[in-house]
């Protein structure tokens, strides 16, 4: 038991968090190559003064990641992974403001992105996953 409650329902709260953040994940990636182009992209990378060639690889790490969330291939390891991406989109929309709908997007939404995958690294893959990573995984006490 954790926090009062039956395991099964930890794992079933891991699991929708799991499966919340591959979507996002994919469909950040899926923005990029279909609404925005990798050139395009490439371009606004290059605009805020990272390099527009990083568009590629973090094109590919939104998708392929996204998947293993989704699929719950070593999905803590990914949270953690990913992490980087999402603190340097908060970075980038931090003079935007607080409200993502604000003009250019502001920077709650990826904050709360980046804590989510931190949570999910700390509670577990969840259930229902093809690969179950607990190494480099906090153990409990």
């Amino acid at each position: 038991m954790t926090a009062n409650r039956p395991d099964n329902a930890v794992q079933i709260g891991a699991t929708l968090l799991r499966v919340a953040l591959g979507s996002m994940w994919i469909a950040h990636a899926l923005l990029k190559l279909l609404v925005f182009t990798l050139p395009g992209t490439a371009q606004y990378f290059a605009s805020i003064g990272l390099p527009g060639a990083l568009a590629y690889p973090v094109f590919a790490a939104e998708l392929i990641g996204g998947v293993a969330l989704l699929l719950g291939v070593y999905a803590r390891q990914v949270a953690l992974a990913l992490l980087p991406i999402m603190l340097a989109a908060a970075w980038v929309h931090l003079p935007n403001g607080w409200v993502h709908t604000s003009p250019n997007g502001g920077w709650e939404y990826p904050v709360f992105l980046a804590v989510a995958s931190l949570v999910l690294w700390l509670v577990g893959d969840g259930a229902w996953t093809l690969r179950r990573g607990d190494w480099l995984a906090p153990r409990a006490a």
